[in-house]
């Protein structure tokens, strides 16, 4: 995240602890792109990702989740998200996502589980 928070280019605008408050906050502050981790409280990040697209229809969704299973990557793609990053590979993969999602691509991690 402090990639994120020292590039000039990006704006952090809102951190949420928990799926309701992330659909909450989307709703409100109507982001450009959105980081949600799957495993979130109170309302998981693939719900709270189902929520946020009825809401906020255009902004662009990254998983950023320590979930490697290939299986919950897709369910979670085949929801509108564009990205999907590895906690592990955050260092190496999340400014790389960030950049292709924003420019209409999408981006998952190459080290996915069966």
């Amino acid at each position: 995240m402090e990639k994120l928070r020292g590039n000039p280019r990006l704006r952090v605008v809102d951190f949420a602890a928990d799926g309701l408050e992330a659909v909450r906050k989307a709703g409100e502050v109507r982001p450009d792109l959105i980081l949600l981790d799957i495993g979130l409280p109170s309302l998981n990040g693939i719900e709270a990702a189902r929520q946020i697209r009825k809401l906020v229809p255009e902004s662009k969704i990254i998983y950023l989740t320590a979930e490697t299973s290939a299986k919950v990557a897709e369910v979670a793609l085949s929801l509108g998200a564009e990205g999907y990053v590895l906690k592990i590979e955050v260092d190496s993969d999340l400014l790389d996502a960030v950049e292709a999602v924003m420019s209409g691509k999408r981006f998952v991690s190459r080290h996915l589980t069966d």
